[in-house]
């Protein structure tokens, strides 16, 4: 008999950067793994911008490294310019950034999955979602009428509903009973509910009918579920760049009570290299010394020549083409229903909303070495063909342009994020977790971090292990997902500076001192470099204590040194950390006058110079993270009665009890919970709290 059921411990279903890393996260923890995607030529796609990494982006890419992640590393391996945006500006905003290759990113990726032992890659649609109700007065064990095989089944290709007045004893037959192969789920017990959870994973059903058995299921569907692409008046039901839409698990999540939402992105046109006038644009080249992403690459390894972006403007004439067609642009004709991000918007956005700017910057970015595929970044849009064509040709060094791929906009399902907590796990459904754009974000680095948490926390939950947090004052990856899981947010979420309060703190230059021991606690970072990490600690420490520790008079040496280097002249001895403080100084710079110094590795050398030189904000921010972390260890109950919390108001109320904050901390930072309404809980929680279950 054909075996229909295969058992393993999490099914990932996507291969998206999200997808990638919650696959391996899991693998790497020794669980047996399966990755669904729809196309295995898919995995790691980058469909929109050929970059990762960016302002804010880095930050995210480089903690992801710190944790574990494999992000940073396939960038250093692929990478074709790289760059450190902001360098202008305070370290708390140097952000790096990375041309990839495309073709080669995703090739090295799947490269890594393929070899990752407990790690199985299989193409597949997954159609539904297997799950048991569990919660408070129900009889565990007995499988949700979608478990019992609702929608697509074994013999049912084409994907008629047989849900409603069928039951096909045929699949019964091939899952429940077949010998030795997959337990018998009737019966069965779970004596570890707790009774927030009201559903249970049991497994997925794919297109062909396979289950897979599982404990978890991380969702990373990016924007593929429900997928339709606009271009004008054409509208194809596909995914991004053509691919297969996933388009039946849909209808699985609504029956668990799900609730989705429907959002838009967009990409700009592809041209062809040959037909580009790259002499009337302003050319963009990379760093002269290369920084990894990754703390494992060793930067002298990376060091190669680098290929250029070139910059160039749109004009009025671009806008009046523009203006002149905005009627036959999905977005403004109401064809497009779902909604787009405010940080990325069309250019057809930018010319509406900002109609007062004469010129928006276009970035014309190589696709990989082995292609003539430019990618026209600032320009993405949903306009139609002939009017791309003519808008582009009115932008300099464009004008004999030829289009290889189109601009459009996609529009797909995605989950409203504050059903889950911080853990990326729905809270209703125990074993159910989701990750990148279905959650609701945008962006590569956003989904990663993701994927990763919820890849960890899936296998944690499996384990019987304390999950993995971030809060928001000890990384991006905190903020973002904090800001997901406790905000409405009804647009795509891009990750900002400004959006972590904390930022001298969260810097990417600290992301392994922040975050490498969580890794290390994962299990996702080796002994080995755990012990790296620690070795570095200490040197920073010895070197700030020998800096601060080391004094120089104001003899004529010195006074010398200073006035040759515009620095104001001693009138005491000194340290010399006092003197690296001055903004004109450096430790390089002082290595005139320091001849006690020893030789340490530039990584060391560059946290004890920003340590030192910006050491009175950093303690006063450590301050605002203590009193942050008082209100994060008010915990509150997750089956408290808001109803029984009198004084607080009703939009409170009903928000408090939709989002269920596990802290005060995290109760402030929920849309319509006003400082009056975490004042009557603290004073609730104060008098009661010791009676609450």
């Amino acid at each position: 008999m054909t075996k229909f059921c295969e058992q393993v411990d999490v099914c990932v279903i996507g291969a998206g950067h999200a997808g990638c890393e919650a696959a391996l996260a899991c693998a790497r923890l020794g669980l047996e793994t399966v990755i669904f995607t729809v196309s295995v030529d898919s995995i790691a796609l980058m469909p929109c911008n050929p970059n990762v990494g960016g302002s804010s982006k880095g930050h995210l890419v480089r903690e992801l490294d710190a944790l574990g992640g494999e992000m940073g590393k396939v960038i250093d391996k692929t990478f074709i310019q790289s760059k450190m945006l902001n360098l202008s500006k305070g370290p708390a905003v140097h952000s790096l950034r990375a041309q990839a290759d495309k073709a080669e990113y995703s090739r090295a990726m799947r490269k890594v999955l393929e070899n990752q032992e407990h790690l199985t890659i299989k193409q597949a649609e997954v159609c539904e979602l297997l799950w048991e109700d569990i919660g408070e007065g129900r009889q565990t064990g007995n499988l949700s009428k979608s478990a019992e095989g609702a929608g697509r089944k074994p013999g049912n290709p084409e994907g008629r509903d047989t849900s409603s007045k069928e039951t096909s004893s045929r699949d019964d037959f091939l899952i429940e009973e077949e010998e030795g192969f997959c337990e018998n789920r009737k019966g069965s017990t779970d004596k570890g509910n707790n009774n927030r959870y009201l559903k249970k994973i049991k497994g997925v059903r794919t297109f062909t009918g396979m289950v897979y058995e599982c404990k978890a299921v991380v969702l990373c569907t990016g924007t593929y579920l429900g997928a339709r692409c606009l271009c004008g008046e054409s509208i194809t039901y596909t995914g991004p760049n053509g691919l297969q839409a996933a388009n039946h698990l849909t209808r699985s999540l609504k029956e668990m009570g799900i609730e989705l939402r429907r959002f838009k992105t967009g990409t700009p046109a592809r041209m062809d290299r040959r037909s580009i006038d790259f002499s009337k644009m302003e050319e963009q080249r990379g760093d002269e010394r290369i920084v990894p992403f990754s703390f494992s690459t060793d930067p002298d390894s990376i060091q190669k020549e680098q290929v250029s972006c070139w910059l160039t403007y749109t004009n009025e004439k671009t806008h009046e083409i523009i203006r002149g067609n905005l009627d036959r642009s999905p977005i403004y004709a109401g064809i497009i229903e779902g909604t787009g991000p405010r940080y990325c918007p069309s250019i057809e956005d930018k010319v509406v909303k900002f109609s007062d700017k004469e010129r928006h910057q276009v970035f014309i970015e190589p696709e990989g070495l082995h292609t003539n595929e430019m990618y026209v970044g600032g320009m993405s849009s949903s306009l139609p063909e002939d009017v791309q064509l003519a808008m582009y040709r009115t932008v300099p060094g464009l004008e004999r342009c030829k289009i290889v791929r189109n601009a459009y906009a996609i529009e797909y399902d995605c989950i409203n994020p504050g059903q889950m907590d911080a853990t990326l796990e729905f809270r209703a459904v125990k074993g159910l977790f989701s990750a990148g754009q279905f959650n609701g974000s945008s962006g590569y680095e956003e989904a990663a971090c993701q994927g990763l948490v919820a890849g960890v926390n899936a296998a944690m939950s499996i384990l019987g292990k304390p999950p993995l947090t971030i809060d928001r004052s000890e990384g991006y990856i905190g903020v973002l997902i904090d800001d997901l899981v406790t905000k409405d947010n009804r647009e795509p979420y891009r990750m900002m500076t400004s959006r972590a309060e904390y930022r001298l703190l969260l810097r990417q230059d600290n992301a392994d001192l922040r975050l490498r021991k969580k890794g290390y606690e994962a299990g996702l970072i080796s002994e080995e470099e755990y012990q790296a990490l620690l070795e570095k600690e200490r040197l920073i420490d010895r070197e700030v204590e020998r800096l601060k520790g080391t004094s120089v008079g104001a003899n004529r040496e010195i006074q010398n040194f200073l006035e040759a280097h515009g620095s104001s002249p001693l009138k005491t001895a000194a340290s010399l950390a006092e003197l690296l403080c001055r903004p004109e100084l450096s430790y390089e710079v002082l290595g005139e006058i320091d001849r006690g110094r020893e030789a340490l590795p530039a990584a060391v050398l560059e946290q004890v110079e920003i340590e030192i030189k910006y050491e009175g904000y950093i303690l006063r921010q450590k301050r605002q993270v203590e009193q942050f972390r008082k209100m994060e260890k008010k915990l509150i109950p997750q089956d408290m009665d808001y109803d029984q919390v009198s004084s607080l108001r009703l939009e409170a109320r009903q928000h408090l009890k939709l989002f269920r904050p596990s802290s005060i901390g995290q109760a402030s930072r929920i849309s319509g919970v006003s400082p009056a309404d975490i004042s009557v809980l603290l004073v609730y929680l104060e008098r009661y709290g010791k009676d609450l279950p």
